[in-house]
């Protein structure tokens, strides 16, 4: 009986084996083995060239669209406030012909009308207040709309209803108003002749506002109407200023020191002249009101001390420092101190035209002179030395604000 053979299928023990798949360390050795005994691949060089694909032509990048909210126009649409403008020239045009009628006497005429329409003063003062009103809510992010409706219905009810109350409380409403938009309509100033041109349109804003409030005929003591003015006026300044200026964290130090001077100055005004006609000397008094009176019959008007003081140098030098720090809007707001004297100017029984017209034309001149020593002097300590530094920080990129109807 022969013996099996390792080649057999059968064991050496006479028992068929099975035959076994090779095991896994197996197969990896053997695929390892096939792989490095591959013929190796042709060098580059042999290898065929293949074509270098021409460049492709040079577009311009794709704009992506984002999902996220558009920015904001830079203020409100042409047409709109166009329209409001010419609500505001209309306004004006019939303060401007009552007031002529007023002076030249009522047998006048003017542009061939005679004998105007005696409420004619009153509608135009609705329209002042009422595009005061949505130009400054339209200015200060509110609602404009809804402050322009409130500001006609409070100045159509003082005309229909009469009387003492509604009438004062829209000229009131109309001064503060104005004034505070006086103030909000500056831009930054880069140079003293911008900021004379901004204190100049806000002195212009508030003698449109003095030819409103005066229409609407109010029946007060004009000491009462310009405190009380005054007050509503520099609250409502201040709670926008507050925002615009990043809270009283934004003031620093310097900010804190400019609004402490400006404070003690509007409260030393204030309060030494009302001490002053109440409790002063009969014969101080009397010599500081003689000087007035010889003043103004010189020159006929004496300036208001706070518009000198305190009020245009305020526009002045805080449009100067916005163009640098946003700090200058608290500067800015202590503007309705000259603002609001000069909206107010006709509320006195005993005062024209011509007499309010030089003391506010006085105020502001002595003012614009206050206020131009104030930033020489800011510039000698904060800015940079020299005439060719002061032309290169001038030159140079300045703190962006809004355009002059944008929101701001």
């Amino acid at each position: 009986m022969p013996s099996p053979s390792s080649d057999s299928p059968r064991g050496s023990r006479g028992k068929r084996a099975a035959e076994r798949p090779p095991s896994r360390f197996r197969r990896r050795r053997e695929a390892a083995t096939e792989v490095t005994s591959a013929p190796p691949a042709p060098p580059a060089s042999e290898a065929s060239p293949r074509p270098t694909p021409a460049p492709a032509p040079a577009t311009a990048p794709t704009p992506v669209a984002t999902t996220g909210p558009t920015p904001p126009p830079d203020g409100p649409r042409p047409v709109l406030l166009l329209s409001w403008f010419v609500v505001l020239l209309v306004g004006v045009a019939a303060l401007a012909a009552s007031a002529a009628v007023g002076v030249l006497g009522r047998e006048a005429t003017i542009g061939g009308l005679s004998n105007l329409p005696a409420w004619l003063d009153g509608a135009g003062a609705v329209a002042v207040v009422t595009s005061l009103s949505w130009l400054l809510a339209t200015r200060t992010a509110g609602r404009a709309l809804v402050s322009a409706g409130l500001a006609l219905v409070l100045g159509v009810a003082s005309l229909l209803v009469g009387g003492r109350v509604l009438p004062t409380g829209a000229a009131v409403l109309t001064c503060v108003v104005g004034s505070v938009y006086a103030v909000m309509v500056t831009v930054p100033a880069v140079t003293f002749l911008k900021a004379v041109r901004e204190a100049l349109i806000a002195a212009v804003v508030a003698v449109v506002t003095a030819f409103a409030a005066v229409g609407f005929e109010p029946t007060v003591a004009s000491e009462r109407f310009d405190i009380a003015a005054l007050l509503l006026a520099l609250a409502l300044v201040f709670t926008i200023v507050y925002r615009l200026g990043a809270g009283l964290h934004g003031l620093g130090r310097r900010g804190l020191v400019i609004v402490a001077i400006g404070l003690a100055v509007l409260v030393v005004t204030l309060a030494y002249a009302e001490l002053l006609r109440r409790y002063g000397a009969q014969t101080f008094v009397s010599s500081v009101l003689d000087f007035a009176d010889d003043t103004a019959e010189r020159i006929g008007a004496f300036p208001r001390p706070l518009v000198v003081l305190l009020g245009i140098p305020a526009i002045v030098w805080g449009t100067h420092v916005r163009a640098r720090r946003r700090q200058g809007w608290w500067v800015c707001a202590f503007g309705v101190a000259a603002t609001v004297p000069i909206a107010s100017g006709l509320m006195a029984a005993d005062s024209s035209y011509a007499e309010a017209g030089l003391r506010a034309l006085y105020s502001v001149v002595l003012g614009l002179v206050l206020g131009y020593l104030v930033i020489r002097v800011d510039l000698a300590l904060t800015g940079p030395k020299g005439r060719r530094g002061r032309r290169a920080e001038e030159a140079g990129p300045h703190r962006p604000e809004p355009r002059r109807f944008a929101e701001l």
